[in-house]
């Protein structure tokens, strides 16, 4: 047997092949267009406000332009392209199987069934030879017949039959498919011919050089070195660099604004003859603006890098809302706020090492002076639409003056109107509309337990549980809240699910305290709040809350961030109102190892609302294993049944056989306050000395409470 290979002169494989290329790098792509969005900023809703700052227009097309470059524009272009091209293989595919050579059957061209048997074969081939035997048929015109063909199709009939009715002609067909035996083989590669004549197959070779050896390398290589050149906070590793020089232990809020403009970003933003155009112009103009300090002015000053200086003066403009009275000007400050963003992001993350609290409370309060467009140390009512600092600056006046958005919003209505009486009313109603939106975190209770433990123990994993409602600055009527929600509920011990927070503890229902059954719906992360209300901030932000643990005396960090950009349950209603629902927090640690009562400072702080930040004193108490065996070995002692041996002989000593009444108590649930083993401690530092209010840990066993609450009573301020 011969074997002959050839070229797909009919294209009858190549469609194949394509097709096959073309899914490998279509399919996944699809997925990487389709699958669900895991950024937050893309799937949270929105503060309702019609408010619309000046230059809103440039804004606006700035946060376009941002998105365009998130939306995967170039890959749904290549997914809708790659589509196309391998339907059209499809297409091909179809057309050319028309033309392909069927397998020789015998009884397809005999047109008898298989099960025929050979004296039905003989009658049906005679039958046959009556109307297609060349001396009796007629070529058809109408059919396009000829006397060739006829004698062909005859000759095809003929070797049929005898494939089925001669031995040596059936052995034949039998084992090699044919009645003439043995064929040649002829194997097509998936190349048309005209790929590889003469005058084309150099054009070819060159089309798969460029392909394989530059174009692929080229594209490989851009991914990897792209997402190699970035950090987890999606800047240059350069860049990470030049602000990890720019830390210092006592930096303040400015110093931190100043760091941001070292970012190899700008680089790119104000490339070529951007990086001088108008620089003195806004330098000046920030130098004349009373917004910033004399250090900040300095620094401005120091700088000789031409980019890096006209970044920290379109920065510094962005802050303190300066006209630069010039549109490219305009551009370029509120292009560089959310590039600034991500580095001050990266100078937290820098900051963390260190372990020193303040450089790492000034890089959140900067992100709050971004985010808003405020500058360090203003009125944190500017962050409200159509404020002024005219207007900040008349309502701070007098030192009894609110300073605070809390303090502001507090006043009675006629209070704060008369004090915004600048404004028009429709420029107040849209100021108030916003800030009764702002999700203001504030802590109801905040403890640390150990899951399925009565103490604290050295080394043992620790979580920080906090207690807090969402309630936006100027609410009225908040109403207080229910001690059931401050509880918090262990899982059960083969409750995998629950221990690691895919769901929630133990059973959703539980009892009020007017003994109403209700459903607990929380789940941890499933709701989000609503962006952060930025009009000057040209890209859109998700809120986040920081938590940490600080030591009181030397203010070093000891509990890493922890951060959230959900909650467990609604925190506005479908009205807007706010829900006042206890939201829930859990940040694990590892106990340290010593036996001790350890103070810390706990701080709670939103990355994008100024003034809202919230910080108590709380103190963990580790205590000795032994105390923990104490705690439960006398928690295991109860009362003997009645229908046992002891249980009668203690009926007899407290009169029960005698007709006096029995009492039967029931085992309640101990905590470590019950046990005398305090653990944790919580005061709340922004309350006027009053203590909180106790935790009532004890009830019957149809109170659905945790039986491992580690809260004492609090302790005073």
């Amino acid at each position: 047997m011969s074997g002959e290979y050839n070229y797909d002169d009919q294209g009858q494989f190549f469609p194949f092949f394509m097709l096959t290329m073309a899914g490998l790098v279509t399919i996944p792509l699809t997925y990487n267009v389709l699958k669900p969005s895991t950024d937050l900023e893309q799937t949270a809703a929105r503060i309702k406000s019609d408010f619309k700052p000046k230059h809103g227009d440039l804004i606006e097309a700035q946060r376009k332009k941002r998105k365009r470059r998130d939306r995967k524009t170039k890959r749904i272009i290549a997914v809708i392209l790659g589509y196309a091209f391998m339907a059209y293989m499809v297409y091909l595919i179809i057309v050319t199987q028309r033309t392909v050579p069927q397998i020789w059957d015998p009884y397809d061209i005999l047109g008898v069934k298989r099960s025929a048997t050979e004296q039905e074969i003989n009658k049906f081939y005679k039958r046959l030879s009556v109307k297609f035997h060349p001396d009796k048929a007629r070529p058809d015109p109408a059919k396009n017949e000829t006397l060739e063909s006829i004698n062909d199709r005859w000759v095809e009939m003929t070797k049929a039959y005898k494939a089925l009715t001669d031995e040596e002609i059936r052995n034949n067909y039998l084992q090699y498919g044919n009645p003439d035996g043995r064929q040649s083989t002829s194997i097509g590669i998936a190349l048309p011919k005209w790929m590889v004549e003469e005058g084309n197959r150099w054009f070819v070779v060159a089309f798969y050089g460029i392909l394989l050896g530059i174009i692929l390398p080229y594209t490989l290589g851009k991914w990897w070195y792209g997402t190699q050149a970035l950090t987890k906070d999606k800047v240059l590793h350069a860049s990470a660099g030049n602000l990890f020089r720019e830390w210092k232990e006592d930096i303040s809020e400015g110093g931190v604004v100043a760091a941001t403009s070292v970012g190899e970003e700008f680089k790119e933003t104000l490339k070529e003859s951007r990086s001088d155009a108008g620089a003195a112009k806004v330098e000046g103009k920030v130098l004349n603006s009373s917004a910033l300090t004399d250090a900040d002015k300095a620094r401005l000053k120091s700088i000789d890098d031409p980019v890096r200086r006209k970044t920290l003066a379109l920065l510094w403009a962005y802050l303190a809302r300066i006209e630069l009275e010039d549109t490219e000007l305009e551009k370029e400050k509120y292009e560089v706020a959310p590039t600034a963003l991500l580095l001050n992001n990266s100078f937290a993350s820098v900051t963390l090492p260190f372990q020193v609290v303040k450089p790492l409370l000034a890089a959140y309060h900067t992100s709050q002076n971004i985010i808003q467009a405020v500058p360090p140390s203003a009125s944190p009512l500017l962050q409200l639409p159509n404020f002024t600092p005219a207007i900040a600056a008349k309502i701070t006046a007098s030192p009894k003056s609110p300073s605070t958005l809390q303090k502001f919003m507090s006043l009675p209505p006629t209070v704060r109107r008369s004090l915004c009486s600048d404004m028009s009313e429709e420029q107040y109603n849209q100021a108030m509309q916003v800030a009764s939106q702002i999700p203001h975190l504030q802590i109801a209770k905040a403890f640390f337990k150990v899951v399925g433990e009565r103490v604290i123990t050295p080394g043992s994993l620790v979580q920080l549980v906090i207690k807090a409602r969402v309630i936006p600055p100027g609410t009225k009527d908040v109403p207080p809240v229910d001690p059931l929600d401050l509880e918090d509920i262990d899982p059960d011990e083969g409750d995998l699910d629950a221990l690691h927070g895919r769901k929630p503890a133990k059973s959703k229902r539980r009892k009020t305290l007017d003994g109403k059954v209700i459903e607990d719906e929380s789940k941890e992360g499933s709701i989000q709040p609503p962006l952060a209300h930025a009009p000057y901030f040209a890209a859109d932000h998700a809120p986040r809350w920081h938590v940490f643990l600080a030591e009181a005396r030397s203010g070093r960090i000891s509990v890493p961030p922890f951060t959230f950009t959900a909650f467990d349950k609604p925190i506005f209603n479908s009205d807007g109102t706010p829900s006042f629902n206890v939201l829930t927090f859990k940040c694990p640690f590892q106990a340290p190892p010593q036996i001790h009562a350890f103070p810390f400072v706990l701080h709670l702080i939103c990355d994008s609302y100024i003034g809202l930040d919230s910080k108590m004193d709380v103190v963990l108490d580790v205590r000795d294993p032994s105390e923990a065996n104490a705690v439960e070995s006398d928690d295991e002692i109860s009362e003997p049944d009645e229908d046992t041996l002891a249980g009668q002989l203690q009926a007899m000593k407290t009169g029960g056989l005698s007709g006096a009444p029995t009492t039967t108590r029931k085992k309640k649930k101990r905590t470590a306050s019950q046990a005398d083993v305090p653990v944790a401690h919580t005061v709340d530092a922004a309350a006027d000395g009053e203590d909180d209010d106790e935790s009532d840990t004890e009830g019957d066993e149809s109170d659905d409470t945790s039986d491992t609450d580690t809260e004492t009573e609090d302790e005073d301020s």
